[in-house]
């Protein structure tokens, strides 16, 4: 089995003395080629988080570019996405799209900056300030005039893009003081997709289940619960038996755009193989309504002991049916999935495990992508970034350093990683030599992307319960 929807497809060309390099998009593409746009975290529905798009940018150019800060009226401890060449207002824009952490979804100029729009959710003043946060990153539909948001009141919403009014909007939760939607949206063959987890502390009671909405209506098609997962609808939190079990990665939920079977992690909360899936890998059918696959560790028990949650990270598929999970205990384990098939329990069985970069929690999203038959993974933790390449069914070390970031971003060519200290390094990605830093501010989950002459990343906490925050924007001079 090959995960089609994992990792973008590089060309490799040989140079003098570079018999392994990558090749660059040397042009841009034609202006119908929705390569321009960056639509969802990690680019691409399986999170690969390695662009095909052209850049701009190159190795000689990326030190050169210039810097500006956008103040908003919101942090923004996500991503943000971009749309190239859409109506505004009754105007033509390049446009980022950001969410923040109470809910505001703002229509950024790529150009200048300004703010095209801003939608607040209509109990805004009820958890501004408050523990109620968001750290998902908007997704945009493929008709390029309506993108997907998330707030903490527990409601997804459809927003056009000309000016941020309410298509839809649909609860995935009934109980927004405990559920939280921290991780990205996605969007499958008309569907989105989303997640839930829980605030920081695990307040009971809740369940992370992911939740499938008709893109067109808003209507709730099918709920999967992680804990209770028998009951395939949106429950009270407080009628089933157990708690916790979050959806919380920040890849979210993974799909494999071969199949449109969905991937993703759990946190802590019991286990028993059937019906209570805590600190667990699981696939799913389309419509999330059977298990396809699962995997847990076989110290699942100490893990929810221990707080050591394996679903910090989200799965991270590769190449020929390899998945790999990160945890809060700094290991990564890959695992060939074809032994984990079937809604049968599956504990244990991994084909290797490797330590995260500085051997602590790993909360980022790897990033993938395939290059002449051979598939890269870069990650990187609080203390560090490295790269492995899968080979014989292994992963084998590459490089790393101690320099610790977010989640990694391939584009044109470059490695982008963000180290939440401050600073957007810039890597050659077979040697892990550093080509240029950005300098910007300090940050928590955000991570950059880089399209069309463009980078965009946000700065700030969550945790800080800012109203306030700041878009970085470098361009080309």
């Amino acid at each position: 089995m090959t995960f089609l929807g994992a990792a973008a497809l590089f060309l490799i060309a040989a140079g003098p003395g570079r018999a392994d390099a990558y090749s660059i998009p040397t042009r841009p593409p034609q202006a119908a080629d929705t390569l321009y746009d960056w639509t969802r975290f990690g680019w691409d529905v399986g999170r690969s988080s390695a662009s095909t798009a052209y850049t701009g940018i190159t190795a000689a150019s990326v030190g050169t570019l210039h810097r500006q800060q956008v103040e908003l009226d919101g942090t923004v401890d996500a991503s943000a996405i971009y749309l190239k060449g859409v109506e505004v207002g009754g105007e033509t824009h390049d446009v980022f799209f950001v969410t923040t952490t109470y809910g505001k979804t703002l229509a950024i100029d790529a150009d200048d900056g300004s703010i095209l729009w801003r939608f607040t959710p209509p109990d805004y003043d009820a958890f501004a300030g408050s523990y109620r946060i968001t750290t998902a990153t908007p997704v945009a539909d493929p008709d390029r005039r309506h993108l997907y948001a998330a707030s903490p009141d527990g409601v997804v919403r459809k927003l056009a893009v000309a000016d941020g009014s309410v298509v839809w909007s649909t609860a995935i939760t009934r109980l927004p003081r405990r559920e939280k939607i921290a991780s990205p949206l996605n969007l499958f063959r008309g569907r989105v997709i989303a997640t839930t987890g829980g605030y920081i502390g695990d307040t009971p009671p809740y369940q992370g289940h992911v939740a499938i909405l008709d893109a067109s209506t808003g209507q709730l098609m099918h709920v999967w619960n992680s804990l209770c997962s028998d009951r395939l609808e949106l429950i009270e939190p407080s009628s089933c038996g157990a708690s916790d079990s979050a959806i919380w990665g920040r890849g979210g939920a993974v799909v494999d755009s071969a199949s449109g079977n969905i991937f993703v992690a759990t946190g802590n909360a019991p286990w028993d193989g059937g019906t209570n899936w805590g600190d667990a890998v699981l696939e799913l059918n389309p419509d999330a309504t059977s298990v396809v696959g699962n995997y847990t560790p076989t110290n699942t028990d100490q893990l929810n002991r221990r707080d050591a949650d394996l679903g910090s990270t989200s799965p991270v598929l590769l190449r020929d049916g390899l998945v790999a999970q990160g945890g809060k205990d700094g290991k990564i384990r890959l695992l060939e999935w074809s032994d984990m098939r079937g809604p049968e329990p599956h504990k244990g069985g991994e084909v290797q495990v490797v330590s995260t970069p500085s051997g602590t929690d790993l909360f980022t999203a790897p990033a993938v992508f395939h290059s002449a038959g051979r598939t890269w993974m870069f990650a990187a933790d609080n203390g560090g970034t490295a790269a492995w390449t899968v080979e014989d069914g292994r992963l084998r070390s590459r490089w790393a350093n101690r320099h610790g970031g977010t989640s990694p971003v391939v584009a044109g060519g470059l490695l982008y990683v963000f180290d939440p200290g401050g600073d957007l390094r810039v890597y050659e990605p077979e040697s892990g030599r550093q080509l240029a830093v950005l300098v910007c501010g300090r940050g928590h989950w955000s991570s950059p992307i880089v399209i069309d002459g463009r980078i965009a990343l946000p700065e700030g906490n969550a945790n800080a319960h800012a109203t306030s925050g700041v878009l970085n924007i470098w361009r080309l001079q």
